[in-house]
């Protein structure tokens, strides 16, 4: 662990000059290039207006190790860094600093001035950071009349935080590869022989409904001791809760549609709750395994053709009408063992790429604070009272 000293002993006694980054750098606008210009083929990526790429060209005008700053569109103020030779566009700054900076510890540095940045955006017509905003902006250059250990300690501060960002970077990875390697199993496990199953409707295996009105009489929008049962309408996630009510429509596991907005999307319900406009809520008639079920519509959710005209909606009939494999269907027994069987291995995979509490996900996020904690902690340079970071 770092203490809290550890910038003091880093600086051993040296002083922090801040400067505006105009008066230690030059801050360059590129030049546009038209779409036609542009390939998928070619070597360099092209910056323009945010940090993907807008295509690819023959040429570069910015070295790699380069700092850059996205200067129109939503992205505006967004500091960014390409290890690789790129284009910059006119939407874009490229940062050319002397030897004396080390360009990774200007990133960091400006990674902490980005919410200044975006508050400084222009917003009438095209979103806009003017040049002279990030010029003013002042950072800090440790032990300014020692280049040698200035650089020294700039690298150890990048030393540091990219072993945070590099682990960040490999546990992202490696979920990117566990997604791939669940989806591949995912379809693996429900692919099934002729003669194995047999495709029936969710209409024969389902209680499908609708829906309702809010509860207005009943209806919270906090949660409470009387007010406890969660309301909800289509969306993904905690953006389909609309509020809290005092008694469930639903109290049986079961799965739920979105009819609307987010449409098809699959959700799995264990606890009671109450179903509002453009949610379909599907309930078992028959003995099943639920979470088999769950899992296979969630391969087929992006697939429900809906009405061409009008608001885009799924229905019921849509609904019942979609055929979904049951396994072993002459043996029910067989059936329920080979669909625990499936639920079993696709679980593990879930809660590995999913879960917020235990997977790779939730441990991303606590090396992404992790290393905002450290980069708050090591860019905390002292500054006289009479100077301030940002400039006018």
């Amino acid at each position: 662990m770092i203490e809290s000293t550890f910038l003091e002993t880093l600086l051993d006694g040296a002083k922090v000059e801040w400067k505006p980054l105009g008066k230690v750098a030059n801050v360059l606008r590129g030049r546009r290039l038209t779409r036609k210009e542009l390939s998928d083929h070619e070597a360099f990526p092209v910056f323009h207006g945010g940090l993907e790429p807008m295509g690819f060209y023959a040429k570069s005008n910015r070295p790699a190790n380069t700092v850059m700053v996205i200067n129109v569109g939503a992205s505006a103020g967004t500091v960014g860094f390409s290890p690789t030779e790129f284009w910059s566009s006119d939407g874009c700054y490229a940062i050319e600093y002397g030897d004396f900076l080390n360009n990774r510890f200007l990133y960091y540095a400006l990674i902490g001035f980005q919410h200044h940045l975006r508050s400084r955006v222009r917003v009438a017509g095209i979103p806009t950071l003017d040049a002279i905003v990030v010029e003013k902006l002042k950072i800090p250059i440790p032990c300014p009349e020692n280049p040698e250990k200035s650089l020294a300690i700039q690298a150890e501060i990048v030393r540091i935080l990219n072993t945070f960002t590099a682990l960040t970077t490999a546990l992202t990875t490696e979920l990117t590869a566990r997604k791939k390697q669940y989806n591949y199993y995912r379809d693996q496990l429900l692919t099934f022989e002729d003669g194995d199953v047999e495709w029936r409707t969710l209409g024969e295996l389902f209680n499908i409904f609708a829906g309702g009105d809010v509860p207005k009489a009943a209806l919270s929008k906090i949660k409470t001791e009387e007010f406890n049962v969660p309301i909800l309408s289509n969306g993904i996630g905690g953006r389909s809760l609309y509020g809290w009510t005092s008694k469930s429509k639903i109290q049986d596991p079961s799965l739920t549609i979105s009819a609307r907005g987010t449409i098809g999307w699959t959700s799995y319900r264990t606890e009671p709750f109450f179903p509002i406009v453009r949610l379909l809520v599907l309930t078992p008639k028959v003995e099943l395994k639920l979470k088999y079920y769950y899992y296979f519509m969630k391969t087929i959710e992006n697939n429900y053709k809906v009405a061409p005209s009008g608001i885009p909606q799924l229905t019921k009939p849509m609904v019942e009408s979609t055929l979904i494999p049951v396994p072993y269907p002459n043996d029910p027994e067989k059936s329920l063992a080979e669909q625990a069987r499936i639920v079993a291995i696709l679980d593990k995979f879930d809660t590995l790429t999913h879960s917020i509490s235990e997977g790779l996900p939730r441990e991303i996020e606590l090396r992404q604070k992790q290393y905002a904690y450290y980069r708050d902690l090591l860019l905390n340079f002292p500054k006289p009272e009479s100077q301030t970071q940002i400039g006018a």
